[in-house]
């Protein structure tokens, strides 16, 4: 071959070289079971829009050299059984390493029996029933539970010279929990309830268990439920003129409760773990990227989600690519001090319970103020 042929031959090889696609990065795939049709496809639509932000920064911030995570969305409908079948999908899917969800403890303890004997990690951002973690050591959660949250509002009740109480809750698995660890944590405190009235799902006339409630004159009222049941309660609480001090769970807990209550809702007092006003620079950086890509003012739910996806994404971070599910499931249960917005979150790495605080809200002039 001549000087010029091989010259010839190697500029051929330098221009396919050049053109060749580079080496794909491997993708590390998540599950996420949420409900995005339904009564709660609200809160669903809230998880996906902060998963999504989560997954974007996470993907640019170059921490997993070598790959890429995808997160793949699958719709409960808020229904035990649907997250049982997606659960199964999950797990029989080998890319999948970890999934996110669901939104009831209902519906995430069903699923988490199947994640739990299948040995996949399983962090939901809002299942608050004690036996949640309970279901196998492949269960995690970065909320507090209603064994926390209760005494913690009952407490703060009771500081204020409140004594006796009447409590309204949703009739499912996780409104009973939080019904009866508020109960007991008042008696303990030398409290009295007055009344414990349970509504199914769906209820929006309260007027009547209002009217029953009200007889036996409690000093306050406990709401366990969503805020959608949550504004309608305080506005029939104000048709009925009934005038008493009203307390709730953080579920309580969103700028669109103070939409639908109006000034109803002045005087709440509720728990929470998102401050949205806080000046801390990863909070700012959060509220206003939410705002600018959804036009909306995140809220509790989307917070923990944003945590939830984000503790996990980290996790994943510590393992490094050949991440496998056990290996996830070691790496989060020694999560410690992750820099959530709902707050420094670790896990006790027997319960696999979160370690972190809550905060006091109340609504004043139509908005939550923090209670110092």
């Amino acid at each position: 071959m001549n000087v010029k042929n091989m010259l010839l031959a190697l500029v051929a090889m330098a221009v396919m070289l050049v053109a060749a696609p580079a080496q794909a990065e491997k993708t590390i795939m998540l599950g996420y079971s949420l409900p995005l049709t339904g009564s709660h496809a609200q809160y669903g639509e809230g998880f996906r829009n902060a998963a999504t932000l989560q997954l974007e920064r996470f993907n640019k911030s170059g921490k997993l050299k070598g790959a890429t995570v995808d997160i793949l969305f699958e719709d409960s409908k808020s229904d035990p059984k649907e997250a049982i079948n997606i659960a199964r999908k999950f797990v029989d899917n080998e890319q999948i390493v970890g999934v996110l969800g669901d939104f009831t403890s209902t519906v995430s303890m069903a699923a988490g029996r199947v994640y739990a004997m299948e040995g996949m990690p399983q962090l939901s951002q809002t299942a608050s029933h004690p036996d949640f973690t309970k279901v196998g050591k492949y269960q995690f959660r970065n909320i507090t539970t209603q064994a926390f949250e209760g005494p913690f509002v009952a407490k703060w009740a009771e500081s204020l010279g409140y004594k006796k109480f009447a409590i309204v809750a949703i009739q499912n698995d996780w409104g009973i929990s939080a019904a009866e660890n508020f109960e007991t944590a008042i008696k303990n405190l030398g409290g009295e309830i007055t009344a414990v009235e349970y509504f199914n799902p769906g209820n929006r006339d309260f007027r009547s268990i209002l009217t029953k409630v009200s007889r036996d004159k409690p000093e306050a009222i406990y709401l366990c439920m969503m805020y959608e049941e949550g504004a309608m309660i305080l506005q029939q609480r104000r048709q009925l003129g009934i005038d008493i001090t009203t307390f709730g769970t953080s579920s309580l807990y969103s700028p669109k409760l103070v939409e639908l209550a109006g000034e109803a809702a002045n005087g709440l007092m509720l728990s929470t773990t998102f401050m949205p006003d806080s000046p801390e620079p990863h909070v700012v950086e959060f509220v206003t990227e939410y705002k600018k890509q959804f036009n909306a003012d995140p809220n509790m739910f989307t917070a923990q989600a944003y945590d939830a996806v984000g503790i996990m994404l980290d996790a994943i971070a510590k393992v490094g690519t050949d991440v496998t599910r056990e290996s996830l499931r070691d790496a989060l249960a020694a999560t410690t001090d992750y820099p959530g917005v709902t707050g420094a979150t670790s896990f006790d790495p027997e319960t696999r319970e979160p370690v972190k605080g809550l905060a006091r809200m109340t609504v004043e002039n139509g908005a939550f103020k923090l209670v110092k």
